[in-house]
């Protein structure tokens, strides 16, 4: 995949699942393209790699923590044609909370659909978090909107409290069992 991305074929990504659970295969194309593609191309790339990492804007997959540090990486790149939308698409992932709102609504985060998707959301927004760094250097950026998308996303990574631990699973006999992790 050129110079940049050499870390995108060390993961298993049809072993994952994007955000409508389908296998995440089609994020490593999609990372080329926004890479090396015309601007055109990447901004599509941009549009349909934030439907399988981002569903809706504020649905993350399991494969979404995997992408965010190659999406930081193409941030950083001199010359990328569309890294507003990149840092658009990294504050959607921050500011997802849909399945620990789920699970707390539910009750009971324990069981049925809420046992692995409020990890993936804390594991995602801990990786946006990681990216900081990166995202003030690109706030400083001579082009208003990369600057403009950098200086919101650095607001909402100081906005965006950390999840609160959902309560451990219970034992049928209500006695707690340890969460693996």
């Amino acid at each position: 995949m050129g110079s940049l991305l050499t870390g995108v074929s060390r993961i298993r990504w049809g072993a994952l699942r994007d955000a409508l659970g389908a296998p995440a295969g089609s994020v490593p194309p999609l990372l080329s393209r926004i890479a090396y593609g015309d601007a055109g191309t990447g901004r599509a790339a941009v549009d349909e790699l934030g439907d399988a990492v981002c569903a809706l804007g504020f649905v993350v997959g399991e494969a979404t923590a995997p992408t965010v540090p190659f999406l930081l990486e193409l941030i950083a790149a001199p010359h990328q044609s569309c890294t507003a939308e990149v840092l658009e698409l990294l504050e959607r992932i921050l500011r997802t909370d849909t399945w620990h709102a789920s699970a707390a609504a539910a009750g009971r985060p324990e069981h049925g659909a809420f046992r692995q998707q409020p990890l993936w959301e804390v594991a995602s927004r801990a990786a946006v978090n990681a990216g900081r760094p990166v995202v003030e250097v690109v706030a400083g950026s001579i082009r208003p909107d990369e600057a403009e998308a950098a200086r919101r996303l650095l607001r909402a990574m100081d906005e965006v409290r950390p999840f609160p631990e959902l309560r451990a699973a219970r034992s049928p006999a209500g006695r707690g069992v340890r969460r693996p992790g």
